[in-house]
């Protein structure tokens, strides 16, 4: 399982995710404001500027300080992950 480090400590599975999109769109702050409304928003931006979304597979919005080209580089380098796990056999 390869984890991607989104900011601040905080990491998702990159197998997970479906996109990573700017929060500028008016679709998009929709978007957020609709997760936020039912539950399924989690804030990685320790109160900072959200400067990416990342859609996730279970219907879950993650909002990132990052920039969106960053945390791609990030899940396609394999870099920004705290730690890789193993499954045990």
């Amino acid at each position: 399982m390869r984890m991607l480090n989104v900011g601040y400590g905080n990491v998702v599975n990159v197998s997970r995710v479906i996109a990573i999109v700017s929060p500028e769109a008016a679709p998009i702050r929709r978007m957020i404001q609709d997760a936020k409304d039912t539950g399924k928003a989690i804030d990685a931006t320790c109160g900072k500027k959200t400067r990416a979304v990342m859609i996730m597979d279970s219907g879950h919005i993650v909002l990132s300080p990052l920039q969106p080209d960053t945390l791609t580089a990030r899940a396609e380098s394999g870099k920004g992950k705290p730690s890789e796990t193993k499954p045990e056999d």
